[in-house]
């Protein structure tokens, strides 16, 4: 049984399509890549499967339980199960790192603000902010701060994590530190769901990935098959146009 199932799933924004006839699995401790062009429904892929676009029709699964999106209290179980990591921190600025990523197991969980504490001031030392827990966000360079946004999600203990273009918004500089991040997840058996445009991370870190354009997968494989061995001419296309620049 696949841990994720996703069966011809479909979605629009008003009139317009922007997932059509969707289907992927993704396994327990595996890394899905998502590759394509801009305006491919990369991010609104993530963004339908913790509920925040409206799924018209289709099916999710996630370790065998239908996620039912037209029912308010199963959308929010799923998020207690998927975290989602956005290019933008959306960090409180009132709120030092380890209260920002204290906050939501506290509020939304209920666990006892002393295990919040002591397991995000772990999971911010895991990324490397161990001397910032009481530095504010605005003290923090972006490459931090999206660290900080890593470990909030962390602290949720999801299932799989979702990252959507988690590097965009950053100075050259600065990506590797989060990559960083994402490669000891990946180390540790993270289920990961990856949208980034760093091919050459997505290539060392996937397991596999997936092409998408128009709203649609248009190839699945390995990053050798992929990136190498493009069988469909929209992949050869969009990888040839990449590795050359």
């Amino acid at each position: 049984m696949d841990f994720l199932g996703i069966e011809n799933l479909k979605a629009r924004y008003g009139e317009h399509v922007v997932l059509n006839d969707i289907s992927m699995t993704v396994e327990k401790g595996e890394i899905v890549s998502l590759i394509g062009p801009s305006g491919s429904g990369k991010s609104s892929l993530l963004r339908a499967l913790v509920g925040l676009l409206p799924v018209e029709s289709g099916e999710v699964r996630l370790n065998g339980e239908i996620i039912n999106y037209r029912d308010k209290q199963a959308v929010k179980r799923l998020r207690d199960r998927l975290a989602i990591v956005f290019q933008q921190y959306n960090l409180f600025q009132n709120m030092d790192v380890l209260r920002n990523v204290m906050l939501a197991p506290m509020k939304v969980k209920g666990w006892p603000r002393e295990e919040c504490e002591r397991e995000a001031t772990a999971l911010l030392e895991k990324v490397g902010l161990g001397a910032k827990l009481h530095v504010y966000p605005d003290q923090l360079s972006g490459g931090q701060q999206q660290r900080v946004a890593l470990a909030r999600a962390l602290a949720l203990r999801p299932e799989i994590l979702l990252l959507d273009e988690v590097t965009s918004a950053l100075d050259p500089e600065l990506v590797n530190e989060v990559l960083d991040s994402i490669r000891l997840l990946a180390s540790e058996g993270m289920t990961m769901i990856i949208v980034s445009h760093e091919m050459a991370f997505v290539r060392e870190v996937s397991s596999r990935v997936s092409m998408m354009a128009a709203g649609s997968i248009v190839e699945i494989g390995t990053p050798d098959e992929i990136f190498q061995n493009p069988k469909h001419e929209r992949a050869r296309d969009f990888v040839g146009k990449i590795l050359h620049r």
